[in-house]
C-alpha cells in the first residue's frame, strides 16, 4: 500500500485462528499493511492462473514449430543463446 494512496474501511471476518495468528506475528499497527500485501500478492497469482488458463493451447505445433516437442524447444533456445552470445562477441570485440 502506498503511502499516498486513498483507503477505504471494509469489514472482514476472519477465523479466530487466523486472527490470533495476525496479532501474533504482525505488529500493531503494521496489521493493515500486511494484509493489504498478502491481498496483492493472492490477487497477482489469481490473475496469473487465469492469464495461463486463457492462454492455454495458443502455442499449437502447426503455429509455433519450435514448441511441438522438448527437442525442438531446447534446439531453439540453444539457437537463441548461440545468436545472443555471438551479437555481444561481435559488439565487444570492436571496443
Amino acid at each position: 500500500m502506498k503511502a499516498a494512496e486513498r483507503t477505504k474501511l471494509m469489514p472482514i471476518r476472519l477465523p479466530e485462528r487466523v486472527l490470533r495468528e495476525l496479532k501474533e506475528h504482525v505488529k500493531r499497527g503494521k496489521r493493515s499493511e500486511f494484509v493489504v500485501k498478502a491481498t496483492e500478492k493472492a490477487l497477482l497469482e489469481l490473475k496469473q492462473a487465469k492469464a495461463l488458463k486463457e492462454g492455454r493451447g495458443i502455442f499449437t505445433a502447426d503455429r509455433y514449430p519450435e514448441f511441438a516437442t522438448s527437442e525442438a524447444t531446447r534446439a531453439w533456445v540453444e539457437a537463441i543463446r548461440r545468436e545472443a552470445d555471438e551479437r555481444m562477441k561481435r559488439n565487444f570485440e570492436g571496443n
